[in-house]
Order: C-alpha cells, then structure tokens, then sequence
C-alpha cells in the first residue's frame, strides 16, 4: 500500500504537467483570434516569407531533375579504327564497362552512325554519292554519377584514350564547365536568399511577440506578484510563436504549391519547345512537413528570446 500511495502522486503530477501543457498551447492558439486582423496580417506576411525560400527549394529541385536528364552532356565519344574487328570491339567495350568511373558503354557500328547522320545532318541526299561509309564505329561512355564533373570526366577521357583501337575521343568539357557553374550560381543564391528572409521570419515573430508581452505587461505584473514561476509566465508566450511559426509554414506550403501549378502550362509549353516531356515537380509531403516543422523552430527560437529579453525587465511595481 505505501507503494502505490507513492506512485499515485508521482503519476498524478506528470499527468498533470502534460495537461497543463496542453491547456496552454490551445488558450495560446486562442490568444490569436481575440485581434483576428492584426493575427491574419502577421501569418500571412510570415507565410508569404516562408513560401519565398520554399519556392526557390522548388526551383532548384527542378533545377537538379533538369540537370540529372542532361547526363549526356557528360557523355564522352570515342570513335575507334574503321578496321578494328568486331570481336576486339566487343572487347573493348567489356573492359570500359569494368571502370569503376564508367556507368554505361552504348556501341554504334559504322551503319547505324552513318543512318543517325544522315537523320540529324540534313544531307541525305549528298551521302547517297558517296563510295564507301567514312564513319568510324563509336563507343558512347555515360561516366559514372561521381565522374560526371569537368575534372572527372577529362580524367576518365585522358584513360579511355589510352585503350588500343580508339583513335580519338571527345567530351564538351565547356559545357560541363558551363552547367556547373550555373547550378553552383543558383544554390548559393537561393541559400543567400533563404538565410535573407528566414531571418526576417524571426524579427517578425520576435517583434510580435514584444508587443503582446507589452499589452499584458500588467497581467504579467500580478502573475509575478502571486509568485508565478518564470515557466508558467513564458509558457503561453513561447507556444503562441510555435503557432505562428506553424501556421505561417502551413500558408507557404500552400502558396508554394499555388505557385507550382499556376507556372505548369508555362513549364510544358516551353518543354514542348524542346521535345521534352519535362513536367514541375512541387514540395511533395515529406518537404512540406519540414517546411512546417521548420517554421515551428524558427517560431520557438524567436519568441525564446523575446520572452526572456522583455518579461525578465517587467517587475511589480
């Protein structure tokens, strides 16, 4: 019987402790709609603040599935001796493929250059005079993910050219200079951006929350003087920033998805340009949670240091 007369109190108060958290975090969200306008102006600019970021993570996102589908600018040509056989060709392309640099080997044989030429040239007529086909077979390397940067890719080039029977080969290494250099321009803008308007998200916040803890400064004034604890005081103030955080996360998740497929015909009439089936891709599930989760954090880090920078000056009079 002691026992369980020991439990029942230890049990009680942690129940208890949740319960009052929960109190807390619901009158808080009930907090906001008691001045609805002034609540509905600052979830939507947090929301158009965090959306901005969200929707440059979608753009590069899509960014990185278009470069993913130009994996044949990485491509390297090698066109062998017009006489080397068959067999050796065979060879070749067995040993290319056991490069550790090497994803695929794709093998064209002088008809079937000659026939793709005659398609992509426009000379079909003029190729018809001549006496003998003057392409040689081709081996068309896809370097391995790893391998398929400018450094990368010359490396593998400068090995492959050392196999017997090739008598040349050629990779656009300024193209893949190019591109590279594009993506890495791209992420450093939108991470220069997204750390821009995050920090905004947290004046916001923080600013929001000093001028509740202003308005209730003489609430808090008799908390402090019927001896309520530094926790119970900051408690509501600390979820009512976990709100907004929240909620604001939830509005960007749906302005980043409105935009999305406001800017889809676009996307395909320009893919259709190009005869590629290239679709846009929006945030998805797991994003969007972490696009939420992220604005929780940012609420909680925000309204943590406005509580503890203004209601530590706030005495009895």
């Amino acid at each position: 019987m002691a026992i369980v007369r020991h439990k029942q109190p230890l049990l009680r108060r942690f129940v208890m402790y949740w319960v009052d958290h929960l109190r807390q975090a619901f009158a808080s969200l009930g907090e906001l709609w008691r001045n609805p306008l002034a609540s509905l102006m600052t979830l939507a600019v947090l929301g158009v603040s965090l959306a901005l970021p969200s929707c440059f993570h979608v753009l590069l996102k899509n960014a990185e599935l278009v470069e993913g589908n130009w994996q044949n600018s990485s491509q390297i040509s090698l066109y062998l001796r017009k006489d080397l056989p068959e067999q050796n060709i065979q060879e070749l392309k067995q040993r290319i493929l056991l490069y550790p640099e090497v994803a695929s080997v794709t093998y064209m044989n002088r008809d079937e250059a000659l026939k793709e030429f005659r398609e992509i040239s426009g000379f079909g007529d003029a190729l018809d005079y001549l006496d003998s086909n003057p392409l040689p077979p081709v081996l068309s390397v896809i370097p391995d993910p790893r391998w398929q940067n400018p450094e990368g890719a010359a490396e593998l080039l400068a090995k492959l050219e050392n196999e017997p029977g090739i008598e040349q080969g050629k990779l656009d290494l300024q193209w893949l200079t190019r591109l590279q250099g594009i993506m890495n321009l791209l992420r450093h803008t939108i991470t220069g951006i997204a750390v821009l308007l995050l920090s905004a998200v947290l004046l916001i916040v923080g600013n929001t929350l000093r001028l509740n803890i202003l308005n209730q400064r003489s609430e808090i004034e008799v908390l402090k003087l019927v001896g309520a604890t530094d926790a119970f005081i900051h408690r509501p103030f600390l979820y009512t920033g976990i709100w907004y955080g929240v909620i604001g996360g939830m509005l960007a998740w749906w302005l980043t998805e409105v935009m999305v497929i406001w800017s889809e015909g676009v996307v395909k009439e320009l893919a259709g340009l190009y005869n590629s089936h290239f679709r846009l891709v929006g945030m998805g599930g797991i994003d969007g949670i972490n696009l939420i989760l992220l604005g929780a954090l940012l609420g909680l880090i925000a309204s943590w240091f406005s509580v503890h920078r203004h209601i530590r000056d706030i005495e009895p009079s």
